[in-house]
């Protein structure tokens, strides 16, 4: 398991109903057994802001202002991107 000094705070910015954005959550919690990482969960349809900003990209996995991935999940790009960071 890949310990942070610091807590490492992933977003998803994900849409009710939407298919992609369950698959996308679903594998990250399961990448959670093997990296520690908090992770939130952002409905860009509550602000207008942010469903003009990331509305045909969700879903969208985020760190900060840096975009890891969006659509699908790559479970490869993710332990690569954790590894490197912590």
């Amino acid at each position: 398991m890949a310990i942070c000094a610091d807590p490492v705070r992933l977003t998803v910015y994900s849409r009710n109903y939407c298919h992609l954005c369950d698959e996308m959550i679903a594998g990250l919690r399961a990448l959670q057994a093997g990296f520690h990482f908090e992770l939130d969960i952002v409905d860009v349809d509550s602000r207008p802001e942010l469903e003009r900003r990331y509305g045909d990209k969700v879903p969208l996995l985020a760190r900060g202002d840096t975009e890891i991935c969006h659509y699908r999940l790559e479970p490869a790009v993710i332990s690569e991107y954790l590894a490197k960071i912590c």
